[in-house]
């Protein structure tokens, strides 16, 4: 499952599926020891894409 390709835009939100960090469409992106971690990773993932996206509106 490694990708070593980085997410763009379309990849967001990013969904959890158990363990499994998946993209928006779907495709599986990385796997976490816990599905609490997988929340916390998604969490931080979209956040961060949320942030950006302000960024960019804003400027």
């Amino acid at each position: 499952m490694p990708n070593d390709k980085p997410l763009k835009p379309d990849d967001f939100p990013v969904e959890v599926e158990g363990d499994e960090l998946m993209t928006a469409d779907g495709k599986p992106i990385a796997k976490a020891k816990t599905p609490d971690i997988a929340e916390d990773i998604a969490d931080r993932l979209n956040e961060d894409d949320c942030r950006k996206e302000q960024d960019r509106w804003s400027a």
